[in-house]
């Protein structure tokens, strides 16, 4: 597959840098020559010194028979133009990275694909929808929903009382239990566990289950007595921040800590609901953390454009008493760290813009795919094709490649866990778990 990406800048690079697993043929242009020389040193993979709005240059780097044309630069005019403009030199497909709000709406898709843009992608939206979908549950630091939550993925920290630590999986997450254990976080270590793998205290563990069976989750993880969360305070009011607030639950009450007065005066005239109250002062501040009633806020949300900043505020409100901590931290290298240190829930926008991305890459019909970043791990959604090899033999009979595992399947509207004389058919759709295993291989199981 042949795929350009213009930028060279955060979601760009770390785009490029996962791509090169796959042995794809990338280009990746840019204006910064020395972004280019450091990546493509590092690398494999074709840099191009020029802009993605130059039509020589575009013809230049293979615009033509590209299969995925990406433009995640700074500038949305600019990758809006660019895409318009490998579409018509011949680009199957194009994705565009955009910040205004209204450009990435359901409603204006049309338009733009008539503009010949496939797909647009506002990192900032994306990164709110994680954040109060994180908000929700605050005894987990991972949720993602297949089918409207037909099935559902929990990331859950495992502390004391969790009663299912120590035990073989098969024991436990059996064929006739409600939920199976996909993925393990352990220290440094990512497990994709089998039958003789056991739970251990800390672990991060990634459950597959079926929403009516969530209290039943809660209860085995030992989860009870975490509260819901109905008051939060958010330091940093960004565009996150606006984003996840103006779509906050109609039973939660926001705070809003804001260093700067002039921004302060903006937030008042951004948000919708009279259920956020804005506050000018320093997130550090244990002294104005307690006058604005830290120790009755169940969630502490840390979006700055500092991730030293957001983990350690992160860290002080746990010492507070606060349970549900959510720390934005934009560098990549700082995640293990965060993690390591116990944060909570973390966002990446450019992880998140990158997961969106990943799945316009792969042949087969996938819905959907998340990076799960802690864990370094690929979550996707495949629907399988008539005649496939999934379709073709009992689950147990594959010969799945290692690194992978079958977390649940939805067949219908009807979300059902799969064991190892599960019949996978064609229409499907398949949730896949896999890590550091090549996507191809797992596309050619699906075609």
């Amino acid at each position: 597959m042949k795929i350009i990406i213009a930028g060279a800048y955060a979601i760009g690079t770390y785009l490029a840098k996962l791509l090169t697993r796959n042995n794809y043929d990338i280009v990746l242009m840019d204006h910064d020559e020395e972004n280019l020389e450091r990546l493509s040193r590092d690398f494999d993979l074709l840099t191009m010194h020029a802009s993605a709005t130059s039509l020589s240059a575009l013809r230049s780097a293979g615009a033509a028979d590209a299969d995925l044309f990406i433009a995640v630069t700074p500038d949305e005019n600019e990758n809006i133009t660019a895409c318009a403009m490998a579409h018509q030199l011949g680009a199957k497909k194009t994705v565009a990275k955009v910040d205004t709000y209204e450009h990435a709406e359901l409603q204006n898709a049309d338009f733009f694909k008539q503009m010949g843009i496939n797909s647009l992608i506002n990192p900032e939206v994306l990164a709110a929808k994680d954040i109060i979908n994180g908000l929700k549950m605050s005894w987990v630091r991972q949720r993602w929903d297949v089918h409207d939550g037909a099935l559902t993925m929990l990331g859950i920290k495992l502390r004391e009382g969790c009663e299912i630590l120590g035990k073989p999986l098969r024991e436990i997450s059996g064929p006739d239990d409600p939920y199976h254990i996909v993925a393990i976080k352990r220290g440094m270590e990512t497990i994709i566990p089998g039958g003789n793998d056991q739970l251990e205290l800390n672990d991060l563990a990634y459950f597959m289950t079926m929403r009516n069976y969530i209290p039943y989750i809660r209860k085995i993880v030992g989860k009870e007595h975490y509260v819901d969360v109905k008051n939060v305070m958010v330091m940093g009011g960004g565009t996150t921040a606006v984003r996840a607030l103006n779509t906050l639950p109609e039973y939660m009450n926001a705070k809003v800590i804001e260093q700067n007065e002039q921004r302060c005066e903006e937030l008042n005239e951004l948000f919708d609901s009279e259920d956020v109250l804005v506050i000018n002062g320093d997130g550090r501040d244990v002294a104005l953390l307690n006058e604005e009633g830290i120790r009755s806020t169940q969630a502490f949300v840390a979006l700055t454009n500092n991730a030293e900043t957001n983990i350690l505020a992160c860290l002080t409100a746990k010492r507070m008493g606060v349970r549900k901590t959510v720390a934005m931290v934009e560098n990549v290298d700082y995640i293990d760290m965060a993690e390591s240190l116990d944060i909570g829930t973390i966002i990446n926008k450019k992880v998140i813009a990158a997961s969106h991305i990943y799945q316009m890459m792969l042949d087969v019909n996938v819905h959907n795919v998340k990076f799960l970043t802690t864990a370094n791990a690929d979550v996707a959604e495949f629907i399988p094709v008539q005649g496939s090899k999934v379709t073709l033999k009992p689950v147990k009979d594959l010969n799945i490649p290692r690194g992978m595992t079958i977390g649940g399947i939805v067949r219908g509207n009807e979300g059902m866990l799969v064991s190892g004389n599960t019949m996978i058919e064609p229409g499907d759709s398949v949730v896949v778990f896999c890590h550091q295993v090549d996507m191809k291989k797992i596309e050619k199981m699906f075609n």
